[in-house]
């Protein structure tokens, strides 16, 4: 079978291949847009971006599934919280919606994501490092590692196929 993930990003494309371990499966990384802003602001405009990228990239590759993963921030009234989403998008199906760990946003890298700023230029400066999103993501230095990046889309990844299968199996 033939499974697109919208994104090029190796955590992203590590989970799905993590979680799709099987010699009759190929994972097709796409680059298409999510078709919200470059730093999503809420679970809505989240979830709406992971849902772009699983019918934006099963429709690209001509996959039977395709998979978007959509990382953004929320503001509660306890602060600025990291939020994580994915969408699986089969042909003529609804798609299926999964959500990832939440941890609060360090005061001073909230303030500079609350002055526009985009969460994965933000973490570069502030660790000092390049490509974060691309490693450990923000989840991965806020927790010292304890959960990365790769790992937090590799449970999201579990719920969206537990529920692929749920779904495939007549029960919904």
């Amino acid at each position: 079978m033939k499974i697109a993930i919208g994104s090029k990003n190796p955590a992203k494309v590590e989970a799905v291949r993590d979680c799709f371990i099987n010699e009759a499966n190929s994972v097709i990384p796409v680059d298409v847009p999510s078709g919200v802003s470059d730093q999503p602001f809420s679970d809505e405009e989240t979830i709406e971006g992971a849902i772009n990228r699983a019918k934006a990239s099963r429709l690209a590759a001509g996959a039977q599934i395709g998979i978007g993963l959509e990382g953004g921030v929320v503001q509660t009234p306890y602060g600025l919280f990291l939020c994580n989403w994915g969408a699986l998008a089969v042909e003529g199906e609804e798609p299926i919606i999964a959500g990832g760990a939440r941890i609060k946003v360090p005061a001073d890298v909230a303030e500079r994501l609350m002055n526009g700023e985009e969460l994965g230029p933000v973490m570069d400066d502030y660790t000092k490092q390049n490509n974060v999103r691309h490693k450990e993501g923000a989840i991965g230095v806020f927790t010292r590692e304890a959960v990365s990046r790769r790992q937090m889309f590799v449970h999201i990844m579990q719920m969206l196929i537990g529920q692929y299968r749920y779904r495939e199996s007549g029960k919904i």
